[in-house]
C-alpha cells in the first residue's frame, strides 16, 4: 500500500515472494482485489481498535482471566485470531474461484486446479474450516502442541462465518489434503506460504514468544465464543470496501492510515463506563427519573439498592413486589451499579411484547438522558423488535444517527458531537448507529429495549450466535414480566442464563407473580448448579430459595456465593379487592353493569379470547350505546393498536395526567392486552377466570391510583374495589370454564386458580388482600400439592394429567434447537450448534422457534378502490390516510410507511397446515413486482391484504371484516 521505493511496514514488511500474490477479495464489477496479507493487517488492526475502545471491560476481564499474561495476553490473542481468521484463504480451494487471480498465483509457482477440475469436493474446504486446520497443523507441527490444545484456538477462525465446524467435517478435510496444498512441486510452496504468513502474524502481533505459556491454557468455551465474536465483527468492518478500498485504488497509503482513516470513518460509539453512584438512594431516584412531586423511595427500590451495593459481585437479582411498586426504576437503578462495578458497558431490557417493548423504549431514553456523562460521549440505542423502525421515536433518532459509513482521512474535518473538549457532566448523545442495524448486528449497541425473544435467541442453534452472545455478555440484562413466559420458553431462558452466569453478566428479573419453584429454576440456571461449569451453591441453600414465601422478596445469587434474600415491606399502595362469582351470560353482565353504573363510573370487562370481547361488546352496545363502549385486542392494525393504547392511557391514566379527560361513564371491553404495561385505572373490574397470576395482574388495572382521600372521587357505589369473576359455569360440582378459555390456558391452570379463589368466593368471602395475598395466591395455584374440595379431585387429577402430557411435549419440542449447556474449560466449540436452526432472527418464524406458537400470518392492510387501484386505509391521521400505492412502481415513502404501519397479525384459524397455505396462495395472488425493489424496503416482501370499499375481504374460506371501532372480526363461511 505504500508508493515505490518506500519501505514497508507490519505486516507487510515481513513477506516477500508468492505469498504477496495470494488474494483475499475480488470485486467482479471492478475487479478490483485485496490481497491476503493486508486484509489479514487490516483485520487485525481492527480487532485491536474494537478491544481498545469498543469492547466493555467486563467482556475484556473475562477473556484475561483465562490467560497467563492477563490484560496483555488477552489483547495479543484476539488481535492474532482476527489476523489469522482467513488462513484458510491461502488453498487452492479457495484460491481457484477467480481465475485471473489464480493465474496469477500460478505464475508464482502455486500450482492448483481450476474450479472445475475441483469439482464438488472444493466445498468441503471452506476457507474457514481449512483456516482452523492450518492453524492447528501449524501449531501442532512447529510448536508441540496436542490437537485437544489447538482445537480451542483453532476453532475461532473455523467458527468466523457463524458456523463452528463439527469433527465430521475436520475428517473430511484431513482425508483430501489435496485441496489445501496441491501435490506435487508445488506443494512445498504452498506449505511455506502458509508458514509464512502464520510465522510473521506471531511475530507481528507477539504471539510467538507466548506460545509456550498458552500450551497450558484451558480456553473457557464461553471465552471462546467471545472470541470468535470479535474476529466475526473485526473480518466485517474490514471486509467494507468503502472503508478498506481494494487494490488498484488503495496504493498510497500505508497500513496504519488506512486503518485510521477507516475507524474514523466508522465513528463506533464506544461502551457505556459508568461511576457506581453512591450517597442517597432518595438523590438518586430524583436524579435518574422524572418522579411526581414529593414522590418518596419506596421500600422495594431502597432494598434493592441496597442489596447491589453489597453483593460480593453482581450478579443475578431477582424483585418480586406488587403492580405499581416502581420495579422498573429499582432495575434501572440496580442496573447502574451493576454496571459500574462489572464493566458492563450497557442494558438490555427484555419485555414479553412489542407493546411493552414500545412502552419501556421511551423511558429507556429518558433515563439515559439523565445519567452523567463526559462532555461528548455517544451512546447507541436500539429498539429490538420487527417492527421497531414503524415507532415514531426510534425513526427520528435513525434520522437522525443517520451517516454515511466511509474512510475519513486524517486531514479531512470531523464533526464534534458536543461543543468543548473539557470533561463534564452531561446528557449523552443518543444514536441509532448506522453500522450497529440489522439482524445479525443490532443487538451490539450499547442500550436496547425490545422483545424477549431476543434473549432467548442466544439459547437457540443459529447461525452467528457467537454475535448474540457477544452483545449480551457486554450488557446488564433486565427480564421483566418473568412470569409470563411458559414452559417452552422457560427451557430457552433457563439455558441462556446458564451462558449469562458463566459470562457473569449482571442479571435483574422483574416480576409481580413469580412462583417460588420459577425462582429456585432462574436462581440455579445462572449459577450453573449441576451443569460442568457450575460453581454454585449446594441444593440446600436453594431450597431455601423455594420455600420463601415473603412478599416482597429480593433475591441475589452469586456465583459460588449462598444466594441471599431481603424482605423489605411494601408500600402502603394497595387496599382489599371484593371478588364474587358472576354467571357468564350476556344478559346478566348487561343488567349488572346498569346498576353499577347507575352513579356513573368507570369499568374494564377482560375477556380471554377476541371474540368474547366482540360479542360482549355488542350486546353492551345495544344497552349502553356505541360511544359508551370502548373495545381493546389484539387484532388491530399496528397503527390503530398504537393509537387505542394511547388513548385508553389519555383518558383512563393516572389522575395527573388524565385530568377532566376521564369519562363519566364507560366500559372499556378488552383481552389479555390489558393485563401488561398500560397504566390504566378502573372503579370495577370484570374478568374470564384465568390462571391466578394473570388475574392479580388484572386486578392491578382495579383503584390503580388514588383519588380523593378514601377514593371519595369516584363514583359512590364504586369506591370499594370489586372483581366480578365469569367466563366459568359456576352452577356444575367443579366449574366448567368457557371452552375458548381452556383453549388458551388448559384446564388445569383454571382449576387451581379457582380453587385458590375459594375462600375470597364463598363462606365469609374474605377480600383479597394487595398486596398480602399475591404470594399466597401465585404459590397455592402453582405448588404441586393438593388444592380444592375433595370433590374436585377426579376432574383435577385428568386435567393434570393432560397439563403434564402438554409440559413434557414443550420442553421436548424445545430441547430440539437449543443450545447445549456451558462446557468444561478448554473443550473447544466444535460442533457447538450442529443440527441447528439456521439463521435466527424476529420473524413471525423466528418468534415460533422461541415461543410455542404456531407460525402466525401477518399481512399489511390496504384498501383496493372501486376502480380497482390500491391505497392506504383512508381513516389514517397526519395526512397518511387514502394516499396512493401504484402498482407499477414503487409508492412513495410516506405512503409507503403507512402502509408498512398497518401490519395485522391473523388470528389463529390462519396459522393450521392447510388453511394457512390456502391463504398464502390467495394473498400471493396480489404480488407488485415493482414493490419488491430495493428501495422499497416497507414494502418488498411482505403479504398484502386488500380490503374493499366496505372495509370486507374473503380468504380461504373465511369472512374477514376490519373496523377501526373493532379492529379484525373472523366468521367461517
Amino acid at each position: 500500500m505504500t508508493g515505490k521505493g518506500e519501505p514497508r511496514s507490519g505486516l507487510s514488511g515481513r513477506l516477500s515472494g508468492p505469498v504477496r500474490s495470494v488474494w483475499a477479495k475480488h470485486d467482479r464489477d471492478t475487479e478490483g482485489w485485496l490481497p491476503l496479507w493486508c486484509h489479514m493487517e487490516d483485520s487485525g488492526a481492527v480487532a485491536g481498535l474494537l478491544w481498545d475502545h469498543w469492547v466493555p471491560s467486563n467482556v475484556q476481564s473475562l477473556v484475561a482471566e483465562s490467560l497467563p499474561g492477563g490484560d496483555e495476553d488477552a489483547r495479543r490473542l484476539a488481535v492474532w485470531l482476527a489476523a489469522v481468521h482467513d488462513i484458510g484463504k491461502a488453498t487452492p480451494a479457495f484460491a481457484c474461484q477467480v481465475d485471473q487471480l489464480a493465474d496469477r498465483m500460478r505464475g508464482e509457482g502455486l500450482e492448483m486446479p481450476t474450479q472445475r477440475q475441483f469439482g464438488p469436493d472444493r466445498k468441503l474446504a471452506s476457507h474457514g474450516l481449512a483456516g482452523q486446520v492450518l492453524l492447528g497443523e501449524w501449531l501442532e507441527e512447529r510448536h508441540g502442541w496436542t490437537r485437544k490444545q489447538s482445537g480451542q484456538f483453532g476453532v475461532v477462525p473455523g467458527g468466523h462465518h457463524g458456523v463452528p465446524p463439527e469433527h465430521g467435517q475436520i475428517k473430511e478435510l484431513d482425508d483430501r489434503p489435496h485441496l489445501l496444498r496441491t501435490p506435487g512441486l508445488s506443494r512445498p510452496v504452498w506449505q511455506r506460504v502458509q508458514d509464512e504468513l502464520l510465522d510473521a502474524s506471531a511475530d507481528e502481533y507477539g504471539v510467538r514468544e507466548r506460545l509456550g505459556a498458552w500450551r497450558a491454557v484451558k480456553l473457557p468455551q464461553p471465552v471462546q465464543v467471545l472470541l470468535t465474536a470479535l474476529v466475526i465483527m473485526a473480518d466485517w468492518i474490514a471486509s467494507n470496501p468503502e472503508l478498506f478500498p481494494y487494490f488498484p485504488q488503495e496504493i498510497h497509503r500505508t497500513g496504519q492510515e488506512r486503518v485510521a482513516a477507516a475507524w474514523r470513518g466508522l465513528s463506533l460509539p464506544p461502551p457505556w463506563r459508568p461511576v457506581e453512584p453512591t450517597g442517597d438512594v432518595g438523590e438518586l431516584f430524583a436524579s435518574r427519573f422524572d418522579l411526581p412531586p414529593g414522590a418518596k423511595v419506596r421500600p422495594v427500590q431502597e432494598a434493592a439498592v441496597r442489596l447491589a451495593r453489597s453483593m460480593a459481585a453482581p450478579g443475578l437479582m431477582v424483585i418480586e413486589a406488587p403492580m405499581g411498586e416502581g420495579k422498573t426504576e429499582a432495575a434501572l437503578a440496580v442496573a447502574e451499579i451493576f454496571a459500574a462495578r462489572s464493566g458492563a458497558g450497557g442494558v438490555f431490557f427484555a419485555l414479553p411484547t412489542m407493546a411493552t417493548g414500545n412502552a419501556m423504549f421511551p423511558r429507556l431514553l429518558d433515563w439515559l438522558e439523565r445519567l452523567p456523562a463526559e462532555g461528548g460521549t455517544r451512546l447507541s440505542v436500539l429498539l429490538a423488535h420487527s417492527k421497531a423502525a414503524l415507532n415514531d421515536e426510534y425513526a427520528g433518532l435513525m434520522r437522525e444517527s443517520r451517516q454515511q459509513i466511509t474512510a475519513v482521512d486524517a486531514d479531512a474535518e470531523t464533526l464534534e458531537w458536543r461543543p468543548g473538549h473539557e470533561k463534564r457532566s452531561a446528557p449523552a448523545e443518543l444514536v441509532a448507529h448506522e453500522w450497529l442495524r440489522g439482524r445479525k448486528k443490532a443487538m451490539l449497541s450499547s442500550f436496547v429495549a425490545g422483545t424477549v425473544d431476543q434473549l432467548l435467541f442466544a439459547g437457540l442453534k443459529s447461525r452467528h450466535l457467537a454475535l448474540r452472545h457477544l452483545a449480551v455478555a457486554g450488557k446488564v440484562v433486565v427480564i421483566d414480566e418473568a412470569h409470563a413466559y411458559d414452559t417452552y420458553m422457560s427451557v430457552y431462558l433457563d439455558r441462556v442464563l446458564s451462558w449469562l452466569g458463566a459470562y457473569r453478566v449482571p442479571v435483574v428479573v422483574l416480576s409481580a407473580t413469580l412462583p417460588a419453584a420459577r425462582r429456585r429454576q432462574l436462581a440455579e440456571a445462572y449459577a450453573g448448579a449441576g451443569t460442568a461449569a457450575g460453581l454454585g451453591a449446594g441444593a440446600a441453600e436453594f431450597e431455601a430459595v423455594a420455600q420463601a414465601d415473603a412478599y416482597p422478596l429480593l433475591t441475589a445469587v452469586t456465583t459460588g456465593q449462598v444466594p441471599v434474600m431481603e424482605r423489605p415491606d411494601a408500600s402502603a399502595r394497595g387496599g382489599d379487592v371484593h371478588v364474587e362469582r358472576l354467571d357468564d351470560d350476556l344478559g346478566v353482565l348487561s343488567d349488572r353493569l346498569a346498576a353499577e353504573l347507575d352513579g356513573g363510573g368507570c369499568v374494564l370487562v377482560v375477556r380471554n379470547t377476541v371474540r368474547r370481547v366482540l360479542d360482549t361488546a355488542r350486546v353492551l352496545r345495544e344497552r349502553f350505546g356505541d360511544e359508551q363502549v370502548t373495545v381493546a385486542h389484539s387484532c388491530f392494525l399496528d397503527i390503530d393498536r398504537a393509537a387505542k393504547d394511547a388513548d385508553l392511557l389519555v383518558r383512563f391514566g393516572p389522575p395527573e395526567k388524565a385530568g377532566d379527560r376521564r369519562p363519566v361513564k364507560h366500559i372499556v371491553v378488552a383481552s389479555q392486552v390489558a393485563e401488561q404495561s398500560l397504566d390504566v385505572d378502573f372503579d370495577l373490574l370484570v374478568t374470564d377466570l384465568c390462571p391466578v397470576d394473570l388475574l392479580l395482574q388484572r386486578m392491578g388495572r382495579l383503584h390503580r391510583h388514588q383519588r380523593g382521600a378514601e377514593q371519595e372521587n369516584r363514583p359512590e357505589g364504586l369506591r370499594r374495589a370489586r372483581c366480578l369473576m365469569t367466563g366459568v359455569d359456576w352452577g356444575t360440582d367443579v366449574p366448567t370454564p368457557v371452552r375458548g378459555s381452556v383453549a388458551v390456558y388448559g384446564a388445569y391452570a383454571l382449576l387451581r386458580s379457582a380453587s385458590v379463589l375459594l375462600p375470597h368466593l364463598e363462606g365469609a368471602r374474605r377480600p383479597v388482600r394487595l398486596p398480602q395475598d399475591i404470594s399466597p395466591l401465585v404459590q397455592g395455584a402453582y405448588d404441586d400439592g393438593p388444592t380444592g374440595p375433595q370433590d374436585w379431585a377426579e376432574a383435577m387429577a385428568k386435567a393434570l394429567e393432560r397439563h403434564e402430557r402438554h409440559r413434557t411435549d414443550q420442553a421436548e419440542r424445545a430441547d430440539v434447537f437449543r443450545l447445549g449447556d456451558v462446557q468444561r474449560p478448554g473443550r473447544p466449540l466444535i460442533g457447538w450448534i450442529a443440527a441447528g436452526a439456521g439463521d435466527a432472527d424476529d420473524t413471525r418464524a423466528g418468534r415460533a422457534q422461541v415461543r410455542d406458537s404456531k407460525e402466525s400470518l401477518e399481512v399489511l392492510v390496504v384498501q383496493r378502490r372501486t376502480d380497482g387501484s390500491l391505497a392506504t386505509v383512508p381513516w389514517l391521521d397526519k395526512g397518511r390516510g387514502g394516499l396512493e400505492l401504484p402498482l407499477d412502481r414503487v409508492p412513495s415513502p410516506k405512503a409507503a410507511r403507512a402502509a408498512a404501519g398497518c401490519g395485522l397479525r391473523l388470528p389463529i384459524q390462519f396459522s393450521y397446515g392447510e388453511v394457512m397455505d390456502r391463504a398464502i396462495t390467495e394473498l400471493e395472488e396480489l404480488y407488485v413486482p415493482d414493490w419488491q425493489a430495493k428501495d422499497s424496503p416497507w414494502l418488498a416482501g411482505q403479504l398484502i391484504l386488500a380490503l374493499d370499499a366496505d372495509c370486507q375481504t374473503r380468504l380461504a374460506g373465511f369472512s374477514l371484516h376490519y373496523s377501526q371501532r373493532d379492529g379484525l372480526e373472523v366468521t367461517s363461511d
